[in-house]
């Protein structure tokens, strides 16, 4: 376990620790500390730029260590290693081109799905394709199009089946909470239901799908209304009669 040394050690450089009878260097500096942080995000970069690789060369070629830059622009060693010796080698310290199958969808192609999907969040994924090949020529299948808008963060998900509510229903049944929150057990037994079937004449709304994003389940544009049970509708039948209570 590394030991950190006092000012009064005098076998100890100041600002080193030992361990292991050998003396390695601290971060002395908030500089230091936020290029060590920064050194981890760096390394999550897939590609270096043009303009960080002509600085890591310029350094090393003006006799910094691989060490030095790369504790100073937070990247890995081995990478500015690997660098610096395809410059000794041809000189050239471009990017290599890449193998494997160019990507079939631009950056704009997948904003304009996006866009779409947000317009119309009940189109397929098909529908969705089919447009953008008329928009753009641009013709991908209907797994592409579920992978580009899921690292949008667009996924297919059930709509939130919701009752239509005006502000005058939301006051009534307010009101009639309020009325029978202190009802005891034997109040509510002096109550029955009536019994009823359901019959709609649209599609059923748990076979809808829309295209939202996560965390936005409730939001008014992700939800579907129903008729309840109870309430009369150009789309719902009630067998035998309405739903509602009455007193024994």
């Amino acid at each position: 376990m590394a030991r950190i040394v006092r000012h009064n050690d005098e076998s100890v450089r100041e600002g080193y620790i030992r361990n292991g009878g050998k003396e390695v260097k601290l971060f002395t500096s908030a500089l230091k500390v936020f290029q060590c942080n920064n050194r981890i995000v760096m390394a999550q970069r897939k590609h270096l730029d043009d303009f960080l690789r002509g600085r890591i060369i310029g350094r090393l070629e003006c006799g910094r260590t691989q060490l030095e830059v790369s504790e100073e622009l937070g990247i890995a060693q081995s990478v500015i290693s690997r660098l610096w010796q395809r410059s000794q080698d041809d000189g050239n310290v471009s990017r290599c081109y890449s193998t494997g199958r160019p990507r079939v969808i631009t950056p704009n192609e997948d904003r304009y799905l996006a866009v779409t999907a947000k317009r119309n969040r009940r189109s397929t994924a098909s529908d969705l394709s089919r447009q953008l090949s008329s928009a753009t020529g641009t013709t991908v299948s209907r797994q592409t199009v579920y992978r580009r808008l899921g690292h949008i963060g667009l996924y297919v998900c059930r709509p939130v089946r919701c009752v239509p509510l005006t502000a005058t229903h939301c006051r009534l049944r307010l009101a009639w909470s309020r009325e029978n929150a202190l009802w005891t057990p034997q109040q509510w037994s002096c109550v029955m239901f009536s019994d009823e079937s359901r019959f709609s004449l649209q599609s059923d709304s748990r076979r809808t799908f829309i295209w939202r994003a996560p965390g936005t389940r409730y939001h008014q544009e992700n939800t579907v209304t129903i008729v309840q049970d109870g309430s009369f509708g150009e789309e719902l039948f009630l067998v035998p009669e309405m739903t509602c209570m009455f007193r024994v």
